[in-house]
């Protein structure tokens, strides 16, 4: 099985070591059956989306111990289930994305061009 790829066609990239990102913990937005919540968006945080996920239920700001979770701050990279960063984006809320470390999956989803005009530059 060859390695997963990004929305570009490229070789998927990490997401984030700090915190530790992607369903499986390994810094990378892959997915597999077992991730029923698609985390494959790699998205910048800021203050304005999290707000917006705490207010739909998910607070992604608090710490969890429980489950490790470090709790996010703006400007942290972390992997979203790519159907809360759709509603965000409907929403006019969506975060940046680092377009090299989103799976393709995504596409499945999400246009391309949405991602592209919310693009992080590239490093």
């Amino acid at each position: 099985m060859g390695k997963a790829k990004n929305v570009l066609g490229t070789e998927l990239e990490s997401c984030s070591l700090d915190p530790v990102t992607g369903f499986f913990r390994d810094g990378c937005c892959n997915t597999g059956p077992e991730d029923v919540g698609l985390h494959t968006v790699c998205a910048e945080m800021n203050d304005q989306f999290l707000a917006f996920s705490r207010s739909c239920g998910n607070d992604l700001s608090t710490p969890n111990g429980l489950f490790g979770f470090p709790g996010l701050k703006s400007g942290d990279r972390w992997c979203l289930c790519v159907l809360r960063w759709k509603e965000a984006f409907e929403a006019g809320m969506a975060p940046r994305v680092n377009l090299l470390a989103t799976h393709m999956s995504v596409l499945e989803f999400v246009d391309l061009e949405d991602l592209q005009a919310h693009s992080v530059p590239s490093e």
